[in-house]
């Protein structure tokens, strides 16, 4: 498809008068130009960047042209790569055969019962069911390790299934669960379920017992997040504004008619609200947080007459999160400006901010200070002892704190829990019973598929107290086969290294070592300090297993070596943003020159999201480096989507990327934004770009004229650029299991393809 090009278009970026164009949104509101914290200069006069195919946006998605046209681009994709039906088949039937699709996930105790999901062959969703407790653990452990593999058959005794989504998703082409939380009594259940992708979700309450939903209003739209009151009566959510910002907490007494009663609102665009309990069930909690600071609120649900209070006010730049345990606040901030979190304690009072103080161990060392070395990310904290996780040497670590009794935060024991494997990902399990004696853990890596273990905490570095309570099945996998490593690059400027973690059957990897380059897959992501783990993935091996070797580009702008590996100076954010492309172009560069595993006529890339602005810039940086790129739902109009704060997140993102519309980030971010880099006249990859169309993340619209410059200006000699939209999905693809993995077969197909491998599948 040639879509029209309108040359004089264009979106302002800077300080605009009422009669610019872009001054006001479609209801006539005038649009934020920056936040009100903000202090930098506005541009003025404005500038205009080019935006020709501005005209694919269309907010209500129902404009005819716009449609029409991206039926067109899919239909021409589909023409494009029709000959790899077969191949396409290939895949997904393999993927498939790797998975076991009747299965279900560790029993965990909470109350009475054993809560669990459980997928039935041919079914698209999970069923979350429950059985009731046995008096003792290892009869239900033992119980669940010896179920016969069978749908008929339940995984314990008495099990019933309180919530099944397929039921949830008949008739619907889009069904996706947002939290379910059974009640303090565990007679009820409330859900919130998104029906579109655009993650507005209903909220419903349902009578476990009877089945019967007792509580739903058509009318209400909510964010996914729900919790439970001190009983059966309340429940508490967050309302949205037009921009799709969680903002607004709510108390809904359930079956009432008075109307739901406003706790908290936050009228700062750059702050989303956040909603959790406390793991002993005493608090909620309701945060308010930028990219930068944080503010958070609770609500003492011991005392019925209780009334929001704060536990540290905001200050620009501080982030913290709270648990709570034995009346202590645990808190983890970089308060002070140290590059990492610290963990810091102090009463559990309002207003607390002067009392924090570091958490020290039983030699009276601070635990976790903040430094480079050690971060910590998350704290689940149980009656007799809290368990810590974080990042050490650039791997995901988990501590276990142990106290001196039940109501008191002195330290008797910190250890760090050690693995064999040189890369892999570690975390917790689901773990529901906060008076519970051992904690559930789940370990994986490259070549190790995923195994759940309980540890026991009183002596958790005892190997043989350790029970494996479930370990992933995947049919047909021989472990023997394949190999792994983690090694670093050195950047372009010298002075960092570049973890990468490399998987590889072991005869293709041979093939290296003796000379011959083999087709390898490079995938990064690289924003928001999120960690790209060395964690096992089924689907990799139908790329593994035809000769390709998958690589792992831990970039700049993620957190895997702390968030100094995020934040300026050195990290990938703000004025920095730009080692993130340098770093994936230098991997790329050492896959091909310096380890020879490859070349660029044998490379392909992969990013989603921020992660396809990963790509579509670095193809820009070295487009002749790669034969084919995966840009999935990609963020890859960055200056025209944040000049305007109707876009949803954009306000909220000011504080990741910049805001164009200041005089400090405009230029920069111009020389970034991949639609606004594309070379006149360069070959570049073939490349496969995916959105949805009820994305409210990344607007289906930037792929779709992504695609329409790239075709636009770049040579004749360029493999072919395909657009692939989902008519039904939001940012997340397909929630159907099976339909998302004939999306990946579709992805793998065409990169496959354009690598000239496994010519013999496809339909030629």
């Amino acid at each position: 498809p040639i879509p029209r090009r309108e040359e004089d278009r264009y979106v302002l970026a800077g300080k605009l008068a009422p009669t610019d164009v872009g001054y006001a949104d479609s209801k006539g509101k005038p649009l934020v130009r920056q936040s009100d914290s903000s202090t930098e200069t506005l541009l003025d006069p404005p500038i205009k960047v080019p935006d020709p195919y501005g005209w694919m946006r269309d907010e209500d998605r129902s404009v005819p042209e716009v449609l029409d046209h991206l039926r067109a681009e899919n239909a021409y994709t589909e023409q494009l790569t029709s000959h790899l039906d077969g191949l396409r088949t290939d895949l997904y039937e393999e993927m498939l055969a790797g998975i076991k699709e009747t299965d279900h996930t560790v029993p965990t105790p909470q109350g009475d019962y054993l809560y669990y999901t459980r997928t039935f062959e041919g079914k698209s969703y999970k069923s979350f069911c429950r059985a009731p407790l046995p008096s003792s653990s290892s009869s239900w452990i033992e119980q669940a390790k010896s179920w016969d593999g069978t749908k008929e058959s339940p995984i314990l005794p008495g099990e019933v299934a309180y919530l099944d989504v397929n039921e949830l998703a008949d008739g619907k082409s889009y069904c996706s669960t947002g939290q379910v939380r059974t009640s303090p009594t565990s007679n009820l259940l409330a859900y919130t379920v998104d029906f579109t992708g655009d993650e507005v979700c209903g909220l419903y309450v349902k009578d476990i017992n009877s089945g019967a939903v007792v509580d739903h209003d058509d009318k209400l739209e909510c964010y996914g997040a729900v919790q439970w009151g001190a009983d059966d009566g309340t429940v508490f959510y967050l309302k949205m504004d037009e921009q799709k910002r969680p903002y607004q907490l709510y108390r809904r007494t359930i079956g009432s008619d008075a109307p739901d009663e406003l706790l908290y609102q936050e009228d700062d665009e750059l702050y989303w609200v956040g909603l959790s309990k406390s793991f002993d069930d005493k608090y909620i909690f309701v945060s308010s947080r930028s990219k930068e600071t944080a503010e958070v609120h609770f609500l003492d649900l011991t005392d019925p007459n209780a009334a929001l209070q704060c536990v540290a006010k905001r200050r620009k730049k501080v982030l913290y999160s709270v648990r709570h345990r034995a009346g202590y606040w645990y808190i983890t901030s970089n308060v002070e400006g140290t590059p990492n979190m610290r963990l810091m304690v102090s009463a559990a009072v309002p207003n607390s901010e002067d009392q924090w103080t570091d958490m020290v161990d039983q030699n009276g060392n601070v635990m976790f200070n903040g430094g480079y070395e050690r971060s910590i990310s998350g704290m689940t904290s149980f009656a007799s002892h809290s368990v810590a996780t974080g990042r050490e040497g650039g791997l995901p670590q988990v501590w276990i704190i142990s106290y001196g009794s039940t109501d008191t935060l002195d330290v008797d024991g910190f250890v760090q829990l050690k693995f064999d494997e040189d890369a892999y990902d570690v975390g917790l399990g689901s773990n529901l019973n906060c008076a519970a004696d051992s904690v559930v853990i789940a370990y994986d890596s490259l070549v190790t598929p995923l195994s759940y273990i309980s540890v026991p905490l009183k002596s958790p570095t005892d190997l043989a107290a350790r029970t494996v309570l479930k370990e992933q099945e995947v049919p047909g996998y021989d472990r023997t086969k394949y190999g792994c490593e983690r090694t670093t690059v050195r950047s372009r400027d010298g002075s960092t290294d570049i973890p990468v973690s490399i998987v590889y059957r072991s005869d293709v990897m041979a093939k290296v070592k003796s000379g011959e380059p083999q087709p390898t897959h490079l995938y990064g992501y690289g924003s928001y300090g999120a960690c790209m783990e060395a964690s096992f993935r089924g689907t990799r091996r139908t790329l593994l297993d035809r000769g390709m070797i998958y690589v792992i580009a831990h970039v700049r702008g993620g957190g895997e070596m702390g968030r100094q590996w995020y934040e300026e100076p050195n990290g990938a954010k703000y004025l920095c943003k730009k080692n993130t492309f340098n770093d994936f172009v230098d991997v790329a560069n050492w896959l091909v020159d310096d380890r020879k595993f490859t070349s660029p006529e044998q490379l392909s890339c992969e990013g989603r999201s921020a992660g396809g602005l990963l790509i579509g810039q670095s193809i820009n940086e070295a487009s002749e480096l790669f034969k084919v790129a995966l840009l999935g739902v990609p963020f890859v109009d960055v200056v025209c989507t944040m000049i305007d704060a109707s876009i949803p997140l954009t306000v909220v993102e000011w504080e990741e990327w910049g805001n164009p519309n200041e005089e400090k980030y405009h230029q920069y971010m111009m020389e970034y934004s991949p639609i606004n880099n594309i070379k006149e006249g360069a070959k570049y990859p073939s490349c496969l770009l995916t959105g949805g169309l009820h994305d409210p993340r990344v607007q289906y619209w930037e792929p779709a004229k992504h695609a329409a410059e790239l075709r636009y200006k770049s040579s004749t000699e360029s493999g072919p650029t395909c657009i692939k939209i989902d008519m039904t999905a939001g940012h997340f693809s397909a929630s159907d299991r099976y339909k998302y993995l004939k999306e990946l077969a579709f992805d793998y197909a065409f990169v496959l393809d354009q690598l000239g491998i496994a010519k013999e599948e496809t339909n030629e």
